[in-house]
């Protein structure tokens, strides 16, 4: 049997995450085992459910993307990060980054890129969305994630 990568989804926007969540679906390798909108929720879920790889929104209500990401990596230190944001900011990438995402994909880059993106995260590759291309990001390593 076909290995299962386990995925966590999170975005505010229903319509959006509807339609990330049919692109995923089409991999038999990957399954998404729950869908949240906030980033409380992320963390939470994140903690209960240890995904291999968590879909997370910068824009997100309660807590950020970025910030929800700084406390994933404390609770659920596997799980691997894939920001999937409409900001096309270099500092906000280099950011998300830096708090332990292994990818950036920008959302009008969703369809075509979002599918590589995932297969490079789950192979703990960088990805950075084409629409970024040309900023340098190798100092945005992920800091040591023993800051409990």
């Amino acid at each position: 049997m076909t290995p299962t990568f386990r995925i966590l989804l999170v975005d505010d926007f229903e319509p959006w995450r509807s339609f990330v969540a049919s692109l995923l679906q089409k991999n038999p390798e990957w399954q998404i085992i729950c869908e949240v909108s906030d980033g409380l929720e992320a963390i939470q879920k994140a903690r209960e459910f240890q995904p291999d790889l968590i879909v997370l929104d910068i824009g997100l209500p309660k807590l950020n993307g970025i910030e929800a990401a700084l406390s994933i990596r404390n609770v659920a230190p596997e799980s691997k990060i894939l920001f999937l944001s409409e900001n096309r900011s270099s500092e906000i990438a280099a950011a998300a980054l830096s708090a332990g995402g292994y990818g950036y994909v920008v959302k009008s880059d969703g369809t075509s890129e979002l599918l590589m993106a995932v297969k490079a995260v789950l192979q703990s590759k960088r990805f950075v969305s084409s629409t970024l291309k040309g900023f340098d990001f190798t100092n945005t390593e992920q800091q040591s994630v023993d800051r409990f």
